[in-house]
């Protein structure tokens, strides 16, 4: 990790990695070991058992020059997509100029609004379980249609999201590879805007039938968690 951060501080190596991130746009190819990965389990804290598989974790280990060229094509399709205003104006999860800080402050925005009218805020807040794990893949392409990406990066997506392998490793225990084609990589510098692309258009029509049935509800959405205010 030490060598990489020093590695994206030189300018020659960076440009390296960017024409590396041309390239396999370019190509529509994303390399075989960049796709394979380690998910280590790990325990959640604070349980009083740990019985079941909800009482741990996956932590996954990817190559880490992957990673950084990942990054490199994730900032060209957040500024794309947020120059088109394809992006739900009230996502927040890391995207440039947002932060948790701006959904505090836009929740705040509304309690004192509803004070000025001498009205009470309500919130629910819910998880979507497995959220990562569950993106369709069919669909997601359909929606980088819809963003008006270029060809290329319609291609480059249809190789980057199959034929990915990980291998599992449980303190002593390590498990052969298993395909893992199911779903967006938690972890990779992708998943997050693919995650804000993927919900988008959902939103937008959720946020119509709202208005249509005159129901005055907000929406705050931070990568898998979402608010509803009213």
């Amino acid at each position: 990790m030490e060598a990489s951060k020093r590695c994206v501080k030189d300018v020659t190596c960076l440009r390296k990695f960017i024409d590396i991130a041309n390239a396999c746009i370019e190509l529509g190819h994303w390399p075989l070991h960049f796709k394979v990965s380690m998910s280590i389990i790990i325990p959640k804290p604070n349980k009083e058992s740990y019985d079941s598989l909800k009482d741990f974790r996956p932590i996954i280990l990817l190559n880490t020059i992957s990673k950084l060229i990942e990054k490199v094509i994730g900032e060209r399709l957040q500024f794309q997509s947020i120059s088109n205003k394809f992006i739900y104006q009230c996502q927040l999860e890391d995207l440039k100029q947002q932060s948790t800080t701006d959904a505090g402050v836009m929740l705040t925005h509304f309690i004192y609004t509803g004070w000025v009218k001498n009205l009470s805020t309500s919130t629910l807040a819910f998880d979507i379980a497995q959220f990562f794990p569950s993106l369709n893949h069919q669909l997601l392409s359909l929606i980088l249609f819809k963003a008006s990406f270029d060809p290329k990066i319609l291609l480059f997506f249809k190789d980057y999201l199959v034929g990915r392998k990980t291998r599992y490793f449980w303190n002593n225990f390590s498990s052969p590879s298993f395909n893992v084609d199911v779903r967006v990589g938690q972890g990779s510098a992708l998943s997050t805007i693919l995650s804000i692309l993927y919900l988008s258009p959902l939103l937008y029509i959720f946020e119509k039938q709202l208005k249509n049935l005159k129901i005055p509800v907000s929406i705050l959405s931070f990568i898998n968690d979402r608010l509803f205010i009213a």
